[in-house]
């Protein structure tokens, strides 16, 4: 979770120093081309500020978002955000692992998926031994969870 906050707070400071050095030289040089109204530089520059100070707006409060999760409130014996769990795909017969990480950190091809995909959100606050059904873009999937392993648990060792 940290190596999170770290790629969040490296991506902030980019866009910033880009939002704050850069841009506005760029700025600058397209406006000393002289009529702005047919300055595709001057347009191209604006645009891209106005997206920088979007995505760093929204980079932000991501950062802040994930600065309050209170850690201790994960439950320690049920599925919750960074638990490791392996299910069984009961129609498929196929035993799956899934890591529950933030939609930022998700990779769906490694196993890490977010808790607010449906996969995820279904399995949240399950415990060994339950049984679920889970609404997928495909139809309903129902799995039972095997073991788990938790954000606690992992950090023990």
């Amino acid at each position: 979770m940290e190596d999170l906050k770290k790629k969040l707070q490296d991506e902030i400071a980019a866009l910033e120093y880009e939002l704050r050095n850069e841009l506005p030289k760029e700025i600058l040089r397209a406006r000393a081309h002289g009529d702005l109204s047919e300055n595709a530089e001057y347009h191209a520059a604006k645009e891209r500020q106005a997206f920088v100070n979007a995505k760093l707006g929204h980079l932000q409060a991501r950062l802040r978002d994930f600065s309050m999760i209170d850690f201790s409130k994960i439950p320690r014996d049920r599925v919750g955000l960074g638990s490791q769990v392996v299910v069984l795909d009961l129609a498929k017969d196929e035993e799956y692992t899934y890591s529950l990480v933030t939609s930022e950190e998700a990779d769906v091809a490694n196993g890490r998926i977010s808790t607010s995909s449906p996969i995820g959100r279904g399995l949240l606050g399950k415990r060994v031994g339950d049984t679920v059904k889970i609404n997928i873009p495909d139809g309903v999937r129902e799995m039972e969870i095997l073991s788990l392993i938790t954000i606690h648990d992992a950090g023990a060792s």
